[in-house]
């Protein structure tokens, strides 16, 4: 898909047919004849604009000639069957030329699509590196507002687990894990891309625009440190948990082999008076009562023991 933006005089984001001088050319997972396209008019290298349809391409800073490609890695939600939702990450290209300015993702994005549906203010096509910091910005918000989703989550997770312990709670547990995984790799792989735009000269920034991208650092920053700090909080709670699980089967395997060894007791002595040989007090008429009496009597016993031992 292939979409061109320019702001007008009025300052206001509009949809335009072709390619004009400022405007913001957003590429969705472009067809070939696409790509070629953009290179050809801009005359920007192919692998500018293929890199960041790789899921797996790394976040960079390239310069070549005048044309600057940013990559970074943007989060996004996705669904299991059951509906649980799954964070992960993707690149996203931001290219900055002479001409336009052109984002590069693999699939639509709630980042891109608040800037074209004028959720967010105060950008403008036409100046490219501000606009380029203004997207980084709010990437990192997102990544902090997903965070916080993925507390609260984990919150609700825990309170199911206080009540009854089951697989699907643990299997979301892992599944957030991974999630906090993802982002924390990609949020560093991000600060190192920041912190070289900062300190090298390859966008002209105003000092307006210094201040937005140490900004973006520090919300960066703050992001990697609270996925961290979640991460190391859901390790330790998947540990707690899975110690009180193997706890409670000790437990309850230690109280099923005491109710074992209780009723073992009456097995045996039914056992010896069931056998078709001459026994004691076989012809007395309290002979079956006395039988009773005694299995009752050893299972009560070892019942008393085991319960001051505290094995129930």
């Amino acid at each position: 898909m292939l979409e061109y933006y320019i702001t007008d005089s009025a300052n206001t984001l509009q949809k335009i047919d072709k390619l004009e001088k400022g405007c913001w050319v957003n590429m969705v997972a472009p067809s070939e004849s696409e790509i070629k396209l953009i290179s050809e008019r801009l005359n920007i290298p192919e692998d500018f604009i293929k890199d960041p349809l790789d899921d797996e391409e790394r976040s960079r800073l390239e310069k070549e000639d005048n044309h600057v490609l940013i990559i970074v890695d943007f989060p996004y939600i996705i669904y299991d069957d059951s509906g649980f939702p799954v964070y992960e990450t993707l690149p996203i290209g931001l290219i900055v030329t002479e001409e336009c300015f052109i984002t590069i993702s693999l699939i639509e994005n709630p980042i891109i699509m608040d800037f074209i549906n004028k959720k967010i203010k105060g950008f403008f096509t036409y100046k490219k590196t501000r606009f380029a910091l203004q997207i980084l910005f709010h990437i990192s918000t997102y990544y902090l507002r997903y965070l916080k989703q993925i507390n609260r989550k984990t919150d609700d997770i825990e309170k199911e687990l206080h009540q009854s312990m089951k697989n699907e709670e643990l299997y979301a547990f892992l599944s957030l894990e991974k999630s906090l995984v993802y982002f924390t790799t990609s949020l560093k792989s991000n600060k190192i891309v920041l912190q070289k735009m900062l300190r090298l000269n390859h966008l002209k920034m105003y000092e307006e625009d210094k201040d937005l991208l140490e900004d973006v650092i520090i919300e960066n920053t703050q992001a990697i440190e609270m996925a961290e700090t979640y991460h190391s909080i859901l390790t330790s709670m998947m540990n707690t948990f899975a110690s009180v699980i193997s706890n409670n089967l000790n437990i309850v395997m230690k109280f099923l082999t005491s109710i074992t060894i209780i009723l073992s007791f009456p097995t045996i002595v039914a056992s010896i008076y069931g056998m078709n040989v001459d026994l004691p007090y076989q012809n007395n008429p309290y002979a079956f009562v006395g039988v009773i009496f005694v299995a009752l009597l050893l299972s009560s016993i070892t019942t008393i023991i085991f319960w001051k031992k505290k094995y129930f």
